[in-house]
């Protein structure tokens, strides 16, 4: 996968900011016009009290959901974490592990926020700008906005508002389970994003992209293998 270098990581928090309104201007949102074969799930697991981290891709067949691929590496952070910077503490490494992989996904799901962000610009929406590809971000909870009470069945949502705009949405991937919170990362619209969620989502709360992922990333944490 060829991955443009638009600029540093190694970067002040103010750096960073200005950095995160630059990069928000080149976010396109569009409908997805062409078939999506492979599906790639990102995430990321720390090693407690320490700045080691490991990453994992795992990349499907859409829509079968059949595992193609998967590459995990172990590296170090060196960002300090800070609330609506997670992108410049984790992307270096998830850029690193997506050179490795050999099928080129047509859509990546984030364990992250796309444009539902401070400055519209989350983990998801920075990785598809990098990319030139579309991304979603999809987070067990919300970052910043408002939204209405969710229905309890399954496919159920309602919108995510952000200073007066619409964001993302709020979605029931599980009748009667904790909702996600949705927003498009990059190349791809709302209206899009809760379909492929739904259609990711046949058995579990999380995309299985992205729970794919971590359920690698945590195993290979766990058992202590280094790449």
């Amino acid at each position: 996968m060829d991955i443009p270098d638009l600029h540093p990581w190694n970067v002040t928090y103010e750096e960073a900011i200005k950095i995160q309104k630059c990069l928000k201007d080149k976010v396109i949102l569009k409908k997805i016009d062409r078939r999506i074969n492979y599906i790639a799930g990102l995430d990321v697991s720390y090693a407690k009290g320490a700045n080691t981290i490991w990453t994992g891709v795992v990349v499907l067949d859409f829509p079968s959901l059949v595992k193609i691929e998967e590459r995990w590496a172990q590296s170090k952070v060196s960002f300090p974490y800070i609330p609506g910077l997670l992108s410049f503490r984790e992307i270096p490494a998830l850029l690193d592990i997506l050179t490795k992989i050999e099928v080129e996904p047509d859509l990546i799901f984030c364990d992250g926020q796309g444009i539902a962000h401070p400055r519209g610009l989350g983990i998801a929406s920075h990785l598809g700008v990098l990319l030139r590809k579309p991304t979603i971000g999809c987070a067990k909870s919300r970052l910043v906005g408002e939204f209405d009470p969710v229905g309890e069945d399954r496919g159920e949502h309602v919108y995510l508002r952000y200073q007066n705009r619409i964001i993302g949405a709020v979605v029931r991937t599980r009748s009667r389970v904790k909702p996600v919170f949705i927003s498009p990362g990059y190349g791809v619209v709302l209206k899009d994003c809760i379909r492929f969620v739904l259609e990711t989502c046949p058995t579990y709360r999380i995309p299985e992209p992205t729970r794919q992922a971590h359920l690698l990333v945590n195993s290979v944490r766990c058992n202590g293998v280094r790449s």
